[in-house]
């Protein structure tokens, strides 16, 4: 239940330096002497080789070509637009930055019903952007699906009564807390520092300043029976914590990850992932360097019902 059979995910058309949420995201650096379009085709190249990698391992990805028309440079990362959950609910959320909001796109939601997924509901948050509230999808929110648990660091992108809303709906319990990076700076996006696997989690502790919230999370991922395999704030800056699951197609399970982020881990700290899940590690330095995201980013996990065909 907690980890996805497919996931969806947006081929880049015009990648790039984004002003919008440049100035509150730490790792995002502006593209002055770059050729604008030579970074969108090392893009498309890391984009293909992610995916192609993935596939190989036996997930299923569903790829979904960006609009240039659009004028989104961070539509390669569809997870902070968009949830989709085992009951056929399908969550839109609202975002920080303007110029993302465009990313929100109700034909991927068409295709993915043309393509055998039920939706049965749609939630649209996106209300919220009018009052400067604001929660971006799944990376505001680290959801553990099989005890309907909702983790989530508040920052101006991630609000506490959006949250309240969504988990209400959901029926899920929220678990909140506040984290900085290490020079103090605050995280924005949850799952920077934190993923939840099925029978583990990646979680930076130290990132959390509050000795009490800290010890809430921790007991709360303790309480799941998860192992905990503990990052520390350098590692969170190789987008080590931006990870995912996945479920492949034998039944299987790999953990996508960048290449930055692999060569950070530590032995034990691999070791205890290869527990139960295989690497899959593909190079990302355009998205991680010039954007703000890393594997987990470029993936919005689809755990839709598959309609069931009735014989006649």
């Amino acid at each position: 239940m907690q980890i996805p059979a497919a996931v969806a995910m947006v081929r880049p058309a015009s990648f790039g330096f984004n002003p919008d949420t440049a100035p509150s995201f730490l790792f995002q650096r502006e593209i002055t002497d770059a050729n604008r379009r030579e970074i969108e085709r090392r893009a498309r190249i890391e984009f293909d080789l992610l995916a192609g990698r993935l596939r190989d391992a036996g997930v299923e990805v569903i790829i979904f070509e960006d609009k240039e028309e659009l004028h989104t440079p961070d539509a390669v990362f569809p997870n902070n637009w968009v949830s989709f959950h085992h009951d056929g609910t399908v969550v839109l959320y609202p975002m920080f930055a303007p110029s993302r909001r465009p990313e929100r796109r109700r034909d991927i939601i068409e295709k993915l019903q043309n393509g055998g997924f039920r939706v049965s509901r749609v939630i649209d948050l996106t209300h919220h952007e009018n009052e400067g509230r604001f929660l971006e999808g799944t990376g505001s929110v680290v959801f553990d699906h099989a005890d309907h648990l909702a983790y989530a660091n508040l920052s101006p992108r991630t609000n506490s009564d959006v949250l309240n809303e969504l988990c209400g709906i959901l029926g899920y319990k929220p678990v909140t807390f506040q984290s900085t990076y290490e020079g103090g700076d605050p995280i924005f996006h949850t799952d920077m520092m934190l993923s939840i696997g099925d029978r583990f989690a990646i979680f930076c502790g130290e990132s959390i300043g509050d000795a009490s919230q800290r010890r809430r999370v921790l007991d709360s991922l303790k309480g799941t029976g998860r192992e905990i395999i503990s990052i520390d704030r350098k590692q969170i800056e190789q987008f080590t914590g931006n990870v995912l699951q996945l479920q492949t197609k034998n039944g299987g399970s790999v953990l996508a990850i960048s290449t930055a982020a692999c060569l950070s881990l530590r032995p034990e700290q691999r070791d205890a992932i290869q527990k139960f899940a295989q690497l899959v590690e593909s190079p990302l330095p355009v998205f991680e360097g010039i954007g703000r995201g890393s594997a987990r980013c470029m993936m919005a996990d689809v755990h839709l019902p598959r309609v069931t065909l009735m014989r006649e």
